[in-house]
């Protein structure tokens, strides 16, 4: 990235000064033509000064432009560059021999090489700058690993004296460290002794934390939540699963992208023929066009006007506009993009995303919310409210029972904890307080408090069996089997059940549903288990057999590809670490912008917004853009095809026109400018084409979460998000 960034800094320094020397050429034409009466304004068009504007060029800004073209000329590769270097090398020379020698009446235009390169390099710095966004670095992957751990010197956890802070890179295989509560763990390893729940959701982009005792496995970059661990080192450094994921990531990147411009597929075939042209056109005019036309000779010398000729065809053939076309556009619809909270990087993955046909979501984080939610409160009918201050014969409710669970879990950071307190402030219920001394919890069990003198117990049925309910699980009504459940007990008995599950995206199945429309194929991806899995790909409208459930990050990525092997363009949407390899293999990576970071580094598209409807905007402005790069290329083409016959001097037996090598760098410069403003219409394009699309009216600010309104009221099907368009 380093490198990567100082040839952009270089070719921007570039750009300046060639911008800067075109420039002050400029304005010594535009001093001549009004006739400035300063002496020294003069030097501005003077024929020594344009030879050293312009040979100043050419072994400056332009150097290594000219170089690579003269290269890929002596390989029998002949690009671009060599079509530059050719049209300057030759506007100079030709140029420096009509100032040298005055007798051979041939015209100077030592401005052409300066314009020219001027011209070339803005197509390729827009076009670096658009390559390097393109590309993301590891440093996001790498952040959650932390720096140091505690090394456990001579074994006994007991003794804190025995524990030192070494650097993560100095472990070994072997070492024990030590890990407390609200650390990551620094390198892969098993649990020796203590008992935690580890956070994994970074890895395997599930929300629920996982119990560890002795003899478990752990990962680095994982978060211990409540217990103090001591880890035998198994994976250090780069051998972690970490380390697996980032390589995973590297190999996905180091790939090729597939070049898909019609510019670069005929650049060679293009530059022989403009090449042969411009041969063409020197020896028919040298030999055999002042004998067929003598009128010629009006333009002067048959070699001055041979190689004035093939000199234009060189200059108005150089692919500016070519190599326009495709950055201009791109550049306009990732600013385009960053508007509507769409992070683009480059024109590749405008172009691929335009073609998609196959998109896979991740399940949490994705098409879920990424964190546990309460969904149903079920207290016991017999349980009754002994407080005071209530009526001793009323049933406890559900507030009243959520209200003692929150006031436990308000003193511990585990997810399901959370959820239940956020359930009870939405609930209105009053924060209670545990009286000082009583808080216990078990990682992995759950937690418990003596409360308005009751003992309130709350996790898993063999937790507050524990503490003194000896009552059975009473019958389930309905049924909940995809739901997760926690148990209440209230002193000796039973209260109630808790349900909590991941809930789904308000915009998930809308967005699908639109996909599926379209006739892309949708899949899901999840590492949890098969029955939550498909039961979540049934609410948002995922068929079973387009589910893979219990996968690990190498998995999703082999996954993704063999969609490609089957010629699908795949695009992938996720948000976490676990997702970042499957991300990088896929054609097109589209991260959740509440993500990891990691994921949105390593993604061709962020969603900025957070929500999965940005997928359509961007799908819908990717197809637009490459639209209008089809027709940048199409209006190149054509530019050329009636601008070479023209250069080549198709008009002087007509009506005694030719094109000087000034002329063509001025419709050169004009082709690209025509590039450049059709580009700049995709913003007008974009807003017009959604008013078409979606019936809305003149003068109408409109966007994706307004179509999904529209859409749900037309299907009669309740609508509960905020997040209203501006209609």
């Amino acid at each position: 990235m380093d490198e990567k960034r100082d040839r952009l800094k270089e070719s921007s320094h570039q750009l300046a000064v060639s911008c800067a020397l075109c420039a002050v050429c400029l304005l010594g034409h535009v001093s001549h033509i009004f006739a400035a009466k300063p002496p020294w304004i003069h030097v501005f068009h003077s024929v020594g000064f344009h030879v050293s504007l312009s040979l100043f060029t050419l072994l400056g800004p332009g150097r290594q432009l000219i170089l690579d073209g003269v290269k890929s000329l002596s390989k029998g590769a002949p690009n671009m560059n060599t079509l530059v270097g050719l049209g300057a090398l030759s506007s100079f020379a030709v140029s420096s021999l009509a100032a040298l020698i005055p007798k051979l009446g041939w015209k100077a235009f030592f401005e052409e090489p300066i314009m020219l390169i001027a011209f070339v390099l803005l197509g390729r710095n827009l076009e670096q700058r658009a390559k390097i966004k393109a590309t993301s670095d590891m440093t996001g992957l790498l952040s959650v690993l932390p720096t140091k751990a505690r090394l456990l010197v001579n074994g006994d956890a007991k003794d804190l004296g025995s524990i030192v802070e070494v650097p993560c890179s100095s472990l070994s295989v072997g070492d024990k460290i030590v890990v407390l509560p609200g650390d990551r763990v620094p390198a892969d390893g098993t649990v020796t002794a203590g008992r935690s729940t580890i956070d994994e959701s970074s890895f395997t982009g599930e929300p629920l934390p996982v119990t560890k005792l002795p003899g478990s496995q752990v990962s680095a970059g994982s978060i211990n939540l409540n217990g103090t661990l001591t880890i035998e080192i198994k994976r250090p450094g780069g051998e972690t699963a970490m380390g697996d994921i980032v390589r995973l990531v590297e190999e996905a990147q180091s790939r090729e992208a597939p070049v898909q411009r019609l510019a670069d597929k005929v650049s060679g075939h293009f530059t022989y023929g403009v090449m042969t042209i411009s041969a063409a056109t020197f020896v028919f005019w040298s030999m055999f066009g002042t004998r067929i036309l003598p009128a010629a000779l009006n333009q002067g010398n048959p070699i001055s006007l041979a190689l004035q000729l093939s000199c234009s065809v060189l200059v108005v053939a150089c692919p500016c506009a070519l190599g326009l076309a495709t950055p201009t556009a791109v550049l306009v619809g990732t600013s385009l993009g960053a508007t509507r909270g769409l992070l683009l990087r480059g024109g590749n993955v405008l172009e691929k995303f335009s073609m998609v046909n196959s998109v896979v979501f991740d399940k949490t984080g994705t098409l879920t919310i990424g964190r546990p939610a309460v969904t149903k409160v079920v207290p016991l009918g017999g349980m009754k409210i002994t407080d005071s201050q209530l009526n001793p014969d009323a049933m406890l409710s559900e507030v009243e029972l959520l209200k003692l669970a929150a006031g436990v879990e308000s003193n511990t950071i585990h997810p399901v904890g959370k959820a239940i307190v956020e359930a009870a402030q939405a609930a209105g219920c009053q924060n209670v307080k545990v009286t000082d001394g009583t808080f216990m919890e078990e990682p992995g069990s759950g937690a418990v408090a003596t409360i308005e003198n009751k003992v309130v117990s709350i996790g898993t049925l063999d937790w507050i069996q524990r503490h003194g309910v000896d009552e059975k699980p009473f019958q389930e009504v309905e049924d909940l089997k995809n739901q997760s459940v926690v148990y209440v007990g209230v002193d000796n008995t039973l209260a109630g059940l808790i349900y909590f599950e991941d809930q789904i995206r308000e915009d998930a199945r809308q967005v699908v549903e639109s996909l599926s429309c379209e006739g892309i194929n949708v899949y899901m991806l999840s590492g949890d288990k098969k029955s939550t899995a498909e039961h979540v790909a049934s609410l948002v409208g995922i068929p079973k057999e387009k589910v893979l459930s219990g996968v690990k990050p190498d998995e999703k990525k082999r996954f993704i590809s063999e969609l490609q092997k089957d010629q699908s363009i795949v695009a992938m949407v996720g948000d976490g670490i676990n997702d970042a390899g499957a991300l990088a293999e896929s054609h097109v990576g589209v991260a959740m912008g509440g993500g990891v970071g990691a994921a949105s580094e390593v993604s061709s598209i962020v969603l900025m917004g957070n929500r999965l409807s940005q997928v359509l905007d961007a799908l819908e402005l990717s197809r637009l853009t490459m639209k209008t790069v089809k027709q940048n290329l199409w209006w190149a083409f054509a530019y050329n095809i009636v601008g070479i016959p023209i250069a080549a001097g198709m008009l002087l037996p007509v009506n005694g026109t030719i094109l000087t090598p000034s002329i063509a760098g001025a419709l050169m410069g004009l082709s690209s400018i025509g590039v450049m403003t059709n580009s700049l219409l995709l913003r007008f394009k974009f807003s017009l084409k959604q008013k078409k699309v979606y019936g809305a009216s003149p003068n109408t600010k409109i966007d994706v979460d307004s179509v999904l309104l529209y859409q749900k009221e037309k299907t009669k099907q309740p609508y509960s998000d905020s997040r209203w368009g501006e209609v």
